[in-house]
């Protein structure tokens, strides 16, 4: 089938909305008709080459969500009509690293994945003949986009698309960290370094976990307004040494959660010399920039801290994204007030411009 893409040709260079070639799922496969996509950071980071496993061509986009229009061979999981949401981080169930219970990171098509192609080894996009890959496994900066059964998570149909396609990546990322990567404890205090939308999800999810203190630091003094909309306590200017003011308010000991939302490895030290002596967990969830390391004083450790990442947060896709949803439909979660800006696939490229210039929380492409 024709479909219309924003297709990357060269590195750091606007994206062309043209006409592809979409080939049919195959077993295990899923075919989804697009109706909202976000337009998230990591998507202008290989946008830029920046992104040392990025390659071109490829159709960018992963934050997703849309209706199944057809389903390939052995697919049980979700029929035609079922609304769902894209999962660059899929979840099979079955894999050493699924039923371990220690990590989301799945392996089914982890390989195949950072190749560009779909698990057979083979792509279903093409142009003119010559095959395009696949971006994230999921390529949603697309009217239609075929994707593996297991990177799809099944939600409620009442939940407007538009909104719930945060919940493929930024939202997700930040909700989950706090509360299945960390596990925030009730009563804790917190520091969220960043408040776009990870960040933002972050605070919320503290709150969620019952935080007794929930800081927010970023640049942006709207942001911090937002994120006290979300259940930040307290406020801090990133300009303001954010360290020394979050260990002054816990005598000196710092905040036995920090979460690292911005991909600055400076922002990623100073996460780590806020989080507290003797128990302090820090999360870093930002990616930094090709060649980038992050430097931390060995004391620090010794004394204490630790340090975790969290790839999505720590969520399994199919589990808890669906969850996330019910919570947002009973009111016990504001996805709303993410999405900063709707924009055409047209205008697919001002949404790396509205993000360059932090300008809102969330661009989401309507189909």
């Amino acid at each position: 089938m024709r479909i219309r893409a924003a297709l990357l040709e060269e590195f750091g260079q606007p994206l062309m909305v043209t006409e592809l070639e979409l080939a049919p799922p195959k077993a295990g496969e899923v075919l989804v008709k697009l109706h909202a996509c976000g337009v998230c950071h990591t998507d202008m980071y290989t946008w830029s080459g920046a992104d040392p496993s990025g390659y071109v061509p490829t159709v960018l986009g992963h934050e997703g969500a849309g209706v199944v229009e057809e389903i390939g061979a052995e697919v049980i999981s979700v029929r035609p009509g079922d609304h769902v949401i894209t999962l660059f981080s899929p979840e099979c169930g079955e894999c050493i690293h699924c039923t371990s219970g220690k990590t989301n990171i799945c392996m089914a098509i982890r390989s195949t994945q950072g190749r560009g192609v779909l698990p057979d080894g083979t792509s279903r996009l093409s142009l003119d003949g010559e095959p395009i890959r696949h971006f994230m496994g999921t390529s949603t900066f697309a009217e239609y986009t075929v994707m593996p059964e297991i990177a799809l998570a099944k939600v409620d149909r009442a939940a407007p698309l538009e909104t719930i396609c945060t919940l493929a990546c930024g939202a997700t990322t930040g909700l989950a960290a706090a509360l299945y990567r960390a596990q925030v404890e009730p009563g804790s205090t917190c520091a969220v370094f960043g408040c776009g939308l990870v960040g933002l999800g972050a605070v919320a999810g503290c709150g969620l976990a019952g935080a007794e203190r929930i800081v927010a630091v970023d640049l942006s003094p709207q942001r911090l307004e937002l994120a006290r909309h979300y259940g930040a306590s307290h406020t801090i200017l990133a300009a303001e040494d954010p360290v020394s003011q979050i260990l002054e308010m816990t005598s000196g000991f710092g905040a036995d959660y920090t979460f690292e939302a911005t991909g600055n490895v400076a922002v990623m030290r100073q996460a780590v010399e806020a989080a507290r002596m003797g128990w302090g967990v820090c999360t870093v969830l930002g990616v930094a920039g090709k060649g980038e390391r992050l430097e931390i004083v060995p004391r620090l450790l010794i004394t204490g801290r630790r340090v975790i990442g969290g790839s999505f947060g720590g969520a399994r896709g199919r589990t808890h994204v669906p969850q996330f949803v019910d919570m947002y439909l009973q009111g016990k979660l504001d996805l709303d007030g993410f999405v900063s800006h709707r924009l055409t696939l047209d205008e697919v490229n001002r949404g790396f411009e509205l993000m360059e210039a932090q300008d809102g929380i969330r661009s989401v492409i309507t189909f």
